[in-house]
């Protein structure tokens, strides 16, 4: 198994009075029962995907239950909306009483959260597999705060963090080789589960495997279609468009739906954590810019598997690969920050915009391996927009080195800023 980093800011939440009652959520198979047994070894665990189970406590009372289960894991609580009233009833009723809930729909378990649970839930998002969580062995693995992460905190030091030669650094190959395999395969656990012993044959088959329990399962469950062909056309649309501006347009063309029916269909991938959409930054009212939201696919294993792309990614996957990656550390960094894309109407166009207390940290993702100071050319614009001081601006790249392209300006390789 792989150690998680929101393992330890779960457990100190449970460990404080406002702790007694958890919800995490998340993505299929990513993990979530797992670490929830692993951090709640004498809790109860009951899963509300089977039907039996549900059958057996469709009678049970807020007080039955704070006698039988006064710890419990609540597996895919959302199934059976009655819970969260017998949950709320026990919770408030008896101080002992300590409940995690758990499930991988998003919609449905937050209309129940804030119907009946509002103010009392601490709520927490498990995504794929970050890379520094994927080079540990076992749950006691020490989880290496990326370089990535320290920047966000103080992006003013960026020399500093960035400093080093990666070329002759063993953890550097490491990372490299890491970085590699996430391309290829994603960040689902299941596909570095060593336990397991998959092949990369089996490896392609366990994700094409997931796809198809996705639409059989979530997606019926969110949208209770009869046919699912259109909402697989809107899938792969989207999929294609990792990396762009949403077009509602393009995906109602592709899966020939209204588009309100695209919206919505792009609205149940969002809720599911399939794909994330990443605000514009429009706060200059003096430019004409562009104010429409970014696509990018969360896993790029998932994002394979649903467009079909075999060997190396196109560019707009790489960048999505690497902003979600970027997004799902950002989580965990030790400092108060937003992220954002900016476009302008005339051109320039940033990948990756951070609002930090200290300033922007603005991103340039390349899959090239060779980089200039052409490259940075619209890191460099961005004085004349912005409201705050760029503190940081990085060309990440498929390179070798560590290079500054004047003043604050560095290139640097993928792996060795996020590995």
């Amino acid at each position: 198994m792989k150690n998680r980093r929101i393992k330890e800011v779960i457990q100190k939440v449970a460990g404080r009075p406002l702790g007694r009652l958890i919800l995490l959520t998340g993505a299929r198979q990513t993990g979530k029962t797992t670490l929830l047994k692993t951090i709640f070894p004498e809790f109860a665990y009951i899963s509300f995907d089977d039907p039996i189970v549900r059958a057996q406590f469709s009678s049970l009372t807020a007080e039955d239950m704070a006698l039988r289960f006064p710890r419990a894991i609540l597996d895919e609580v959302q199934k059976m909306p009655s819970m969260f009233e017998t949950v709320k009833a026990a919770h408030d009723a008896h101080e002992e009483c300590r409940y995690v809930l758990s499930g991988s729909s998003q919609i449905l378990l937050m209309e129940h959260i804030s119907e009946t649970l509002a103010g009392r839930v601490s709520i927490f998002e498990l995504d794929p597999l970050m890379l520094p969580e994927c080079g540990t062995t076992g749950w006691d693995g020490q989880i290496r705060e990326s370089r990535w992460q320290k920047l966000l905190a103080n992006p003013g030091e960026a020399k500093d963090i960035l400093r080093g030669m990666p070329v002759v650094d063993p953890q550097f190959a490491a990372a490299t080789l890491t970085w590699e395999k996430y391309l290829t395969f994603g960040g689902m656990p299941a596909v570095w589960n060593d336990e397991l012993g998959m092949d990369d044959k089996e490896r392609r088959k366990w994700l094409a495997d997931y796809a198809r329990t996705y639409l059989q399962r979530d997606v019926r469950d969110l949208v209770r279609l009869k046919d699912l062909e259109p909402f697989v056309l809107a899938q792969k649309s989207l999929a294609l468009q990792t990396g762009g501006i949403v077009s509602i347009a393009n995906i109602a063309r592709d899966a020939m739906i209204a588009p309100s029916t695209a919206a919505r269909f792009m609205q149940y991938l969002e809720r599911s954590y399939q794909i994330v959409l990443l605000r514009p930054w429009f706060a200059n009212r003096k430019k004409r810019l562009v104010k429409s939201s970014k696509l990018h696919f969360i896993d790029p294993g998932i994002l394979r598997t649903v467009a079909g792309y075999e060997g190396v990614l196109p560019g707009n996957a790489f960048e999505s690969a690497v902003v979600a990656e970027m997004l799902k550390q950002m989580h965990f960094a030790d400092a108060n920050v937003e992220a954002y894309h900016l476009r302008t109407a005339d051109g320039l166009e940033v990948d990756l915009l951070i609002a930090t207390p200290a300033g922007y940290v603005a991103v340039e993702i390349k899959q090239s391996s060779a980089v200039s100071r052409h490259d940075a050319r619209h890191l460099m614009a961005l004085d004349g927009i912005l409201d705050k001081p760029v503190a940081c601006r990085l060309v990440a790249a498929q390179s070798k080195s560590v290079e500054s392209l004047g003043g604050n300006a560095y290139a640097v390789p993928v792996p060795w800023l996020l590995g």
